[in-house]
């Protein structure tokens, strides 16, 4: 295991908004990974920010733990689990927020493990006409692009710039395409330049372009998920 994939020890934390299990270092912290939301506060919403309906003895008032807004348990009574706040349970979320969330939650269920298993690509570094066949896949911490192959190399996720995957079989109506790479560009670590990596999935076997595709197009879930992290 590599230095940058050790162990990070985590804690577990209690917050208004329920238990979180979370790394005792900051910088530890998944870089897909969300901060809990202010909560409006009570005084600032004498009515559902939903419905409109008015608080009272008998409609009480709950703050979603994804946006920190105000609602009634009609508009709020969704409990979702919300893995980029680190919950160990479900909490409870506006119907809006339940919705990306449960979408989110393909992604934690399925591509991460996709990301993790990694794949095989031919990678050939910027300004190199040589491309090495490496195995890709994200550390288990999340931190870290590793491939590995003659040469091994590490790029934190959190200094990843863009992510643009490459396809081939376009159609007029956007159809019949298929992932066959992707161009990669981050910050290198001490400098000021920008590095380009170029992966190229294998055509020696199907079974190698399939899962060549699949974590392709988890890469690409995952840029999405990194870029609301940044704007958030």
């Amino acid at each position: 295991m590599s230095g940058s994939e050790a162990h990070d020890v985590k804690k577990l934390v209690r917050s208004p908004s329920g238990l979180r299990m979370v790394p005792e270092s900051r910088a530890a912290r998944s870089p897909f990974g969300l901060e809990e939301p202010p909560w409006v506060p009570d005084k600032e919403c004498p009515r559902c920010m939903q419905c409109d309906t008015k608080f009272d003895f008998i409609t009480r008032k709950h703050h979603c733990r994804r946006c920190g807004k105000c609602f009634c348990d009609k508009c709020c009574s969704k409990k979702v689990p919300l893995p980029r706040m680190c919950f160990v349970d479900p909490v409870r979320q506006c119907a809006e927020c339940a919705l990306i969330s449960q979408k989110e939650t393909e992604f934690y269920d399925k591509q991460l493990k996709v990301l993790m298993n990694g794949a095989t690509f031919y990678v050939t570094p910027a300004r190199s006409e040589q491309s090495e066949l490496m195995v890709c896949r994200l550390s288990n911490n999340q931190r870290y692009l590793f491939l590995d192959g003659n040469s091994h190399y590490e790029i934190e996720i959190a200094q990843i710039s863009t992510v643009q995957i490459l396809t081939e079989g376009f159609t007029p109506g956007g159809g019949n395409t298929r992932a066959t790479g992707m161009l990669l560009q981050y910050k290198v670590p001490g400098s000021e330049e920008l590095g380009l990596m170029k992966l190229t999935a294998s055509e020696d076997f199907n079974s190698n372009k399939k899962l060549s595709a699949t974590w392709l197009a988890a890469m690409h879930k995952a840029a999405k998920l990194l870029y609301e992290s940044r704007d958030q």
